[in-house]
């Protein structure tokens, strides 16, 4: 089976990406829910490490044991696996691709402030933190993918581009 990673930080497209890939029929996860992710607090050394956490004692990270499970399953062709946390970096060498999703800084508040699926980023410090993010955390994400796709453009763009890589 074929894994690929689409990631970037909040309000680059990655859950509509991943909706109209499994819209489509393919094997498409958003880790970015309570089945993939799950709250925990954040020390002081894992802050540092990690970068700024989504609250100041704790933030939203991918739940391991059920990451490694899904990418040990093989049940399909291949597996679309969106999402960006603290703790991806374990299972980034797992992954055949890396994309990453980026789009302009008025583009992402744009869509951080309309957007109806996920109630983070509505409130004006989280749009500056993600903002924050695109400078301080999108260069690093940089540095994994193999792939980078703007996402300021149709859809139908976008993933035509993401399903080119399999």
């Amino acid at each position: 089976m074929k894994r690929i990673l689409l990631t970037g930080i909040s309000g680059v497209a990655k859950s509509t990406v991943t909706a109209e890939l499994a819209r489509r029929g393919y094997k498409a996860v958003d880790a970015d829910g309570d089945d993939y992710s799950h709250w925990v607090p954040v020390s002081a050394a894992l802050e540092q490490a990690a970068g700024t956490p989504v609250e100041p004692d704790r933030d939203w990270v991918w739940r391991e044991e059920r990451i490694q499970a899904l990418l040990a399953t093989e049940d399909a062709d291949v597996l679309f696996l969106s999402g960006c946390a603290a703790n991806m970096g374990r299972f980034v060498p797992q992954f055949d691709h890396v994309v990453l999703l980026t789009a302009p800084a008025d583009v992402i508040a744009r869509r951080l402030h309309t957007r109806t699926n996920n109630p983070y980023g509505k409130h004006p410090d989280e749009v500056a933190r993600v903002l924050e993010q695109k400078k301080s955390v999108e260069p690093l994400l940089r540095t994994i993918a193999h792939t980078e796709i703007d996402t300021n453009t149709r859809l139908e763009t976008v993933v035509e581009a993401v399903l080119r890589l399999v």
